[in-house]
């Protein structure tokens, strides 16, 4: 099953941003991300559209955090970017009139509207500059830990 990765890139971009001094390049974007910068562009445009980032043109031209860490909530982010279903189950419609089916799909469909609910409250609990505090502990953590050899 393939992820969608958009939102966990966003916070990993963002984060990076504020951390390179809140701005640089698609380039430097794509390389970090794996990527080309056409995707960086399109990904980058609906954090430009929320307002969280601006972006400049031309060869000298990139990407610049507009707001501050600590007024932009993971919940933002998830928001700005479109995206499907959090959870990839459903209801089913092979029968919709089988009262069975009905009342499966009534479990199903409420479980994942708590399970939402509770998604969106924690990542509207989070805020990106907590995020970035949490790196440079865990960046001191990994380089006391030996790195696997073979």
């Amino acid at each position: 099953m393939a992820y969608d990765t958009r939102f966990a890139r966003l916070l990993h971009v963002l984060v990076h941003m504020h951390l390179r001094g809140g701005t640089t390049t698609s380039g430097t974007l794509a390389q970090m991300l794996h990527t080309n910068e056409v995707v960086v562009r399109r990904t980058m445009a609906a954090l430009r559209t929320a307002g969280m980032v601006t972006s400049t043109g031309g060869r000298k031209g990139g990407w610049t955090l507009a707001r501050a860490l600590d007024t932009i909530t993971a919940r933002d982010v998830y928001e700005a970017i479109g995206h499907g279903a959090v959870f990839t189950i459903g209801p089913a419609d092979d029968n919709p009139a089988c009262p069975v089916e009905r009342a499966a799909n009534q479990l199903v469909a409420q479980a994942l509207g708590e399970g939402e609910a509770a998604l969106l409250q924690r990542l509207g609990g989070t805020v990106l500059s907590d995020l970035a505090a949490q790196i440079t502990p865990l960046a001191a953590s990994d380089r006391q830990t030996p790195l696997p050899t073979g």
